[in-house]
């Protein structure tokens, strides 16, 4: 069998940052109702003075939102928040905003482009040459950065929802896991929490991509396997605390290519009860290199720890690969191996992974017809 390929590992830092390049467990009701949820919103948020008078009132009154339930049909009243836009913390501790993301297979076409999440533009300039509509909007976020709202909500006006890999760049993976770091943990998970109450959306979030790489700082031989799943485990404790279950925590890996290295992720699994769903990232380097040569032994390695759905988190073909019949190769893979979806890489890193040829548009326009786009 042909081992798994190297992966493209760091990329260059972007604004300052070491940056990539870029819950629990799947709730057991399929959020059938998030779509409902969301033109409901819509409809609620213009329906004229009588629905905002009883917003102002309910604001005016300190009462707090109302938890998402899993099938209700309309997003819960915003909290009240301050002249800065921000929910105090503890705002939605004891009232949750609960949103979970349907996990159909082939149903998430997401994006990374230059620029996120400064602005959308790159990524609606991605959708409108290819002719799609990605419904997952990939940034990356260094440690101590706030949770970037305002990108989330033009996300969520293109029917996307915002991944966001928080990268603990320059800071101690031990003392996240010990509390010293529970302010800044605190005040995004609120804003995240308060995201979710005033939009009816919910966000995906990673942290500390790639462990089993080791290119970062909090990876191989740099930090070790249990200290990296503390700190996993006490970042969602946290976010629970502070009622943020409008998180699809996804614990995104590597593929494998022991011989470079890069191992099986398993030593940090944090849990079936901390992650929601996997992501793995893998990148077409080689016209040789498909799908289950790729990415087939670590989805191998990850079912053998848990059977959360997958979603190929990073990936793009180099042009030398052959960019086109890698696009194909991909969509192909996910459909055969009943995976979510995936996320392009759409930057110019080590290698330019950027959609550019007419071949590799129309390529990645004809199969990205074949997903079910659930999140709108």
């Amino acid at each position: 069998m042909t081992t798994s390929p190297p992966d493209p590992g760091p990329p260059t830092p972007r604004s300052g940052r070491h940056s990539a390049r870029g819950t629990s467990r799947s709730r057991a009701a399929t959020h059938v109702a998030g779509v409902a949820r969301y033109f409901a919103g819509r409809f609620q948020s213009g329906v004229g003075a009588a629905a905002v008078t009883v917003v102002a009132i309910a604001l005016v009154a300190g009462l707090t939102a109302v938890a998402l339930k899993a099938m209700a049909p309309n997003r819960p009243a915003p909290q009240s928040v301050s002249a800065s836009g921000t929910a105090p913390i503890g705002s939605f501790s004891h009232h949750h905003v609960v949103i979970t993301l349907p996990p159909a297979p082939d149903s998430y076409l997401g994006a990374y482009a230059d620029g996120v999440p400064r602005s959308y533009a790159s990524l609606q300039s991605l959708a409108d040459a290819t002719g799609t509509r990605p419904n997952v909007a990939l940034y990356y976020s260094g440690w101590g950065e706030p949770f970037q709202a305002s990108f989330a909500t033009k996300a969520a006006d293109h029917h996307a929802v915002p991944l966001v890999q928080i990268d603990p760049a320059n800071v101690s993976l031990a003392a996240i896991a010990d509390g010293t770091y529970d302010p800044y943990l605190e005040t995004f998970a609120t804003a995240v929490a308060s995201y979710g109450a005033q939009t009816g959306h919910g966000v995906i979030i990673g942290f500390g991509h790639e462990p089993n790489g080791t290119w970062y700082p909090w990876g191989v031989r740099h930090v070790s396997a249990a200290t990296w799943v503390a700190a996993w485990r006490h970042i969602v404790d946290v976010f629970r605390q502070q009622g943020a279950d409008d998180v699809t925590w996804l614990w995104t890996v590597n593929i494998i290519d022991a011989p470079n290295g890069i191992p099986s992720p398993a030593r940090w699994w944090p849990g079936s009860s901390y992650v929601t769903w996997v992501g793995i990232d893998g990148y077409y380097y080689k016209p040789s290199w498909t799908f289950p040569s790729l990415f087939g032994p670590t989805i191998t390695a990850v079912r053998s720890v848990t059977l959360d759905p997958i979603l190929i988190s990073e990936t793009a073909a180099a042009p030398a690969a052959g960019q086109s019949a890698k696009i194909a190769n991909l969509f192909a893979g996910i459909h055969s191996y009943g995976l979510l979806g995936l996320v392009w890489f759409d930057a110019d890193r080590q290698q330019d992974w950027r959609l550019k040829t007419p071949a590799a548009i129309a390529a990645f326009r004809q199969d990205a017809k074949s997903f079910k786009n659930p999140v709108s």
